[in-house]
């Protein structure tokens, strides 16, 4: 229960993510087709903005599950045995330090701005809070995605996040296409 509890938050940041994109798209499509017929979208870019961060911080997560995170596996490929899993375990506790004391910070940003009551200094009066909470969502989530991954691995599993490598040259264009790149 709570794997797929997990695996659906993961999942629903990634959406969240992706739907934060398409906002950004609408917005700079109504900021960049307003310029041509007159019409001005108050605060449009600060919106955009801020949609951009959420959605970078909410994708890391679900980013970091399915393996398309970029870690450290040119040094951590090269050893076997008991010495890349204790490669592995310090690379996640590695992780899970700077990913809690950015998300602990993150939180601490966020709730001062609503405590203190701050507000965006753009066209718009808007209070910050509102904003960072994507930011601070998804380091929180991130942290979480951090410690599963760290029990399971420490509880003996192997990384879920860890792909096999490519068994030929078709597999490694298919991984391409379906990443993007």
């Amino acid at each position: 229960m709570i794997r797929s509890f997990l695996d659906g938050l993961y999942l629903a940041a990634g959406y969240l993510a992706g739907l934060f994109l398409i906002v950004i798209f609408l917005l700079m499509m109504g900021l960049s087709l307003g310029r041509e017929v007159g019409v001005n979208i108050p605060a449009g870019d600060d919106f955009a903005s801020w949609c951009m961060a959420a959605m970078a911080f909410l994708g890391l997560a679900h980013t970091f599950r399915s393996g398309e995170m970029i870690r450290v596996g040119l040094l951590i490929d090269r050893f076997h045995g008991r010495t890349r899993r204790a490669f592995e375990l310090f690379s996640l506790v590695l992780g899970l330090a700077f990913t809690g004391f950015f998300a602990w910070h993150a939180v601490m940003l966020t709730y001062d701005s609503w405590r203190f009551n701050d507000m965006a200094q753009g066209v718009l009066a808007v209070p910050l809070w509102i904003p960072q909470l994507g930011y601070c969502t998804g380091l929180v989530i991130l942290f979480v995605a951090f410690v599963d991954e760290f029990v399971h691995a420490l509880a003996g599993g192997e990384p879920r996040y860890e792909k096999p490598p490519p068994a030929n040259a078709e597999e490694v264009v298919e991984r391409a296409i379906q990443s993007g790149v």
